[in-house]
């Protein structure tokens, strides 16, 4: 019998024109202007990024910056301000982690978020992107473009398929169907030297590069030929890498109506304590703090929090401390609209934990 192997829910974000967009937030004076972050238009610096408003104009990065001055004669250069870049950078992967600790990035404005399982319990990859556009845009002024598939290479294609502040969903069903009809431009992997050389043999579009074989296709363009051979058919199967150690983990949960029954919420946390158990045993973690969030009916938000002496990923543990943890709270005079449990402080190598010991008088 086969096996029945989860689809992944993977979310590739994209800030749109992300040099420019943060110096026309910073100086009001540029917003709606063609705007070019690079050197002098009289040297022989290059372009790093331009705002859509420059962009009409035919000005793209990499390109010499006196050329970019010849086709945007009205276009303002601005220095690089990498200090402002950074800073809302580290701004919007606080509110990926949020989300998901798996979270790859590929530079200060983009990355890849794997929320097939989140900290948030949201079953919607769209939802989730749609939520972190509307944070990102309330923490930082600034917009970004998200696309959501069920691999690493779709999400990417998705995410520059609606720009800028857009949202594009590529379900497993559509893929190859979105794919045959998508530009061969369009393809993320395939550069202009590609694209000229696909263009000269006659594959314009998805469905052309689809009609080629395999071998075809290798002996055409190399190696990078299988590359194409699997993307165009919507194979991909690298995995959301992420580059930062987890620190800590953890699961919440939004009810549908306001709760107050303490016995309801004892159990509730029970199998919460479970869930987060059985989770961080197979990451082979542990933790010796223990938080529980709750969220009352007004949306008044607490954490209470214990450490404990020795390292843990015992469901007994956990909703033994969580259980404590709600005595200190208002339960059950203010009704509760979430609770969540946290893990923090964390081993990440079980052979390391050291466990209660327990002595029988």
């Amino acid at each position: 019998m086969a096996l029945d192997i989860p689809i992944k829910k993977i979310i590739h974000v994209d800030m749109d024109a992300f040099y420019a967009a943060v110096a026309q937030r910073d100086n009001p004076e540029l917003r709606g202007k063609p705007v070019i972050i690079g050197g002098s238009p009289n040297g022989r610096g290059v372009v790093s990024t331009a705002s859509y408003e420059a962009r009409k104009f035919g000005v793209h990065s990499a390109m010499p910056c006196s050329q970019a001055a010849r086709l945007c004669p009205r276009g303002i250069f601005v220095k690089s301000d990498f200090d402002a870049y950074k800073k809302a950078s580290r701004q919007i992967r606080e509110i990926f982690y949020e989300y998901t600790d798996l979270v790859e990035p590929l530079s200060l404005d983009e990355a890849y978020l794997d929320v097939t399982e989140n900290h948030k319990g949201i079953p919607s990859a769209t939802l989730i992107a749609k939520e972190i556009k509307e944070r990102i845009y309330e923490t930082t002024d600034l917009t970004a473009s998200a696309g959501v598939a069920h691999n690493k290479f779709l999400a990417k294609v998705a995410s520059d398929y609606d720009k800028p502040d857009g949202l594009t969903l590529i379900p497993p069903k559509k893929a190859e169907a979105f794919l045959e009809e998508l530009d061969i431009k369009k393809f993320f992997g395939v550069g202009k030297a590609t694209q000229k050389k696909m263009h000269a043999v006659g594959i314009k579009t998805g469905a052309d590069l689809k009609e080629w074989s395999e071998i075809d296709l290798v002996k055409a363009f190399g190696k990078s030929g299988r590359y194409y051979y699997k993307i165009v058919r919507g194979i991909d199967t690298r995995e959301v890498k992420p580059h930062r150690v987890r620190k800590s983990y953890g699961k919440e949960r939004t009810f549908s109506e306001d709760v107050a029954e303490v016995e309801w919420i004892h159990n509730f946390l029970d199998e919460l304590a479970q869930t987060i158990s059985e989770g961080m045993k197979k990451i082979n973690a542990a933790g010796k703090t223990i938080t529980l969030k709750v969220r009352y009916k007004n949306f008044d938000t607490i954490t209470r929090s214990q450490s404990l002496a020795h390292y843990t990923n015992r469901y007994d543990d956990i909703s033994k401390v969580a259980r404590q943890l709600l005595e200190q709270t208002e339960i059950p005079k203010r009704k509760v609209r979430l609770l969540g449990i946290t893990l923090s402080n964390l081993n990440l190598n079980e052979e390391h934990v050291f466990k209660q010991l327990e002595f029988s008088f």
